[in-house]
């Protein structure tokens, strides 16, 4: 084995690729060393991809007490096209590993009493996290939640999705407001993690 020592590799001649190692080398970075990044980073592994953010273009009415999906059915970004935006509105992440995933919605509520609101993160259908809202209403409220957490993705047939639960005192019509500011959902890979 040889070892080469230098201070600076610069291309020959201009600027261009120069490229270190051949296909199926593995090019090693010894621990305690740190890998200095100021351009642009395309490395494989090291971005938070994929990732994803969608949002609920119009207002979405819910049923009182009932647990109700978010159809966030416009999508901000999709780096992998993972997410459903159009019959599941879920994301199915096609690679392993832990990600955080968020989000949130208002809901407008006119001449009526709300008992409790609740926002849900669901993996494979089951609740994940979730943060409720009590409180009693007046007219006109404008009730905004979010909710977050890190999960882990087999990277296969995991999926997650936005849930939500509204319980009235009242009657009258509950909805999720829809367009900007409406429901986000989101979330990208972590890496480090």
């Amino acid at each position: 084995m040889s070892t080469l020592k230098v201070d600076t590799i610069l291309k020959r001649t201009g600027t261009g690729t120069i490229t270190v190692g051949q296909s199926g080398d593995t090019i090693s970075i010894p621990s305690g060393a740190t890998l200095n990044s100021a351009g642009t980073n395309t490395l494989e592994g090291i971005a938070n991809t994929p990732y994803f953010e969608a949002r609920r273009s119009s207002s979405q009415t819910i049923s009182d007490n009932t647990n109700t999906k978010i159809a966030c059915d416009v999508e901000t970004w999709d780096s992998a096209g993972n997410y459903d935006n159009s019959t599941n509105y879920r994301f199915t992440p096609t690679t392993a590993g832990k990600y955080y995933i968020y989000g949130q919605a208002v809901c407008s509520i006119a001449q009526e009493q709300i008992v409790r609101y609740s926002l849900f993160i669901r993996k494979n259908g089951s609740d994940v996290k979730y943060m409720s809202y009590y409180f009693t209403g007046n007219p006109a409220y404008i009730v905004p939640s979010y909710v977050a957490t890190v999960i882990d993705f087999n990277g296969s047939s995991d999926y997650v999705e936005l849930w939500c639960k509204i319980q009235k005192a009242s009657s009258g019509t509950i909805v999720i407001d829809g367009g900007t500011p409406g429901p986000t959902f989101g979330g990208y890979r972590m890496i480090g993690a």
